[in-house]
């Protein structure tokens, strides 16, 4: 079994007629999911569909870009404790794009981690050009657990990762990149730390490039970790769905 760590096909806007399809492509494919809120209606929209679906987790949460919309009404989730809620994101800092204040961003990130700690609930986190101010905020709240959602920074980045005991989550872009330095990173991550991810529909991976992404492609991620570790399939599979079920508590 596979598990897609972080996907968006509960999101109507970019599922509109065939989420149904896509999903049950990746159950019958054996590959179970995690829908990932981005904003409060969109955190809403994936606790409804994780209900309606087996096979489906969900984690809620403000994505920094939607911050300057609010991200209070996320505790309101919270509190009602969906059946198959099992964590908070995607949340983080994204200072490439800017499209919150970073003012909001931070306060939003530091409220939803401490939310994170009240009910006791890992993290998906999405940080871009960002560290700088991330670390500091993190590491007041001692205890947090969490992947590092679709990792691309530098070798420096991720031994400050790892030795905060985060995970790292790793989608198509392992598999298209042509940054070597990204090629030589991506591969050094010690596979106990690795959560394999598409973020469908975005970042869908080699050879599929050109179609919108599905949560039945992480297998082309999870195949791209065997071939440059020369490591046979199912030892990355089982290695990165259990990784995922730990942190998850999925267990």
């Amino acid at each position: 079994m596979l598990i897609d760590s972080h996907c968006h096909i509960h999101a109507s806007e970019f599922y509109p007629e065939n989420r149904e399809d896509v999903y049950r492509r990746a159950i019958d494919s054996n590959t179970q999911m995690i829908v990932v809120g981005t904003s409060e209606a969109d955190s809403k929209e994936a606790v409804e569909f994780a209900s309606h679906h087996e096979g489906v987790w969900v984690v809620v949460g403000v994505h920094p870009h939607d911050t300057q919309h609010g991200w209070e009404k996320i505790e309101q989730i919270l509190k009602e404790k969906p059946e198959k809620l099992i964590g908070i994101g995607e949340i983080g800092l994204d200072y490439f794009y800017n499209n919150s204040p970073r003012d909001v961003q931070i306060r939003a990130l530091e409220e939803q981690l401490s939310w994170a700690m009240k009910y006791t609930l890992p993290v998906s986190f999405h940080v871009r050009d960002a560290y700088d101010d991330f670390w500091p905020i993190f590491d007041n709240f001692s205890g947090i657990k969490g992947v590092l959602h679709c990792f691309t920074d530098t070798p420096a980045t991720l031994a400050k990762a790892l030795s905060r005991g985060l995970y790292i989550g790793v989608n198509g872009i392992s598999t298209f990149t042509k940054d070597s330095t990204q090629q030589a990173m991506f591969s050094s991550i010690p596979l106990e730390r690795i959560l394999l991810e598409t973020d469908a529909p975005f970042l869908t991976p080699s050879p599929l490039r050109g179609t919108i992404n599905e949560p039945v492609n992480v297998v082309e991620v999870a195949k791209q970790q065997s071939k440059v570790r020369n490591l046979p399939l199912t030892t990355v599979i089982c290695a990165t769905t259990a990784n995922t079920q730990t942190l998850f508590a999925l267990n």
